[in-house]
């Protein structure tokens, strides 16, 4: 990636309970290291989101895993930072939640993805409230209804590097996953909720 794209960057590694020396290499490496004690995915994105300064313009979520690679963030900055955004692609991906999204919303993603980059000024529209497994469809609910553009670009997808997924691999997890995911579109789906 070209080092002068991102060299404004605010990097922000939210320790959410890790167990392993994430923070430590994070701030090792420069990164500012945000500690939210509460767990869930969505909970760290949100305080990732608390500790934004005033001037952040373009927000972007990877995991820290390694299983995101992020050469791919200027691929995915780039057409945002353009201000190019098509209509989202046809292909199936995450085929109940993307087909239920289009069923009860009419959008069309083919993925529930957690690698994304988007505007600050639209991220604070979308007023993201889940703290967990509810996050990325309830963003792409909310984009949808608040008719943002948006644009799916294929991403590498690597074997996790560090620590174990609380859900691939694990019944109770993918169930919960699972349970929360269509929990979260069947409570966007009848109603009007935001």
């Amino acid at each position: 990636m070209d080092a002068a794209a991102c060299a404004d960057a605010d990097i922000i590694v939210v320790d959410n309970g890790s167990r392993d020396a994430t923070a430590s290499v994070a701030r090792k490496h420069g990164a500012r290291v945000v500690s939210e004690p509460r767990r869930g995915y969505g909970q760290a994105c949100l305080a990732g989101i608390a500790a934004l300064s005033a001037a952040t313009q373009i927000v972007g979520f990877l995991d820290a895993d390694g299983s995101d690679d992020p050469e791919d963030r200027l691929r995915l900055l780039t057409p945002v930072r353009e201000g190019r955004a098509d209509t989202p692609q046809q292909a199936f991906g995450n085929w109940l939640a993307t087909g239920l999204t289009r069923v009860l919303f009419g959008a069309r993603y083919t993925d529930l993805g957690k690698f994304r980059v988007i505007r600050r000024k639209a991220l604070e529209r979308l007023e993201m409230r889940d703290a967990n497994y509810g996050w990325t469809i309830e963003m792409q609910i909310k984009a949808h209804r608040l008719e943002l553009r948006t644009l799916e670009l294929p991403v590498n997808y690597r074997q996790r590097i560090a620590g174990q997924s609380k859900i691939s691999g694990n019944l109770l997890g993918t169930f919960r996953a699972g349970w929360k995911i269509l929990w979260t579109i069947a409570k966007y789906g009848l109603s009007s909720a935001r």
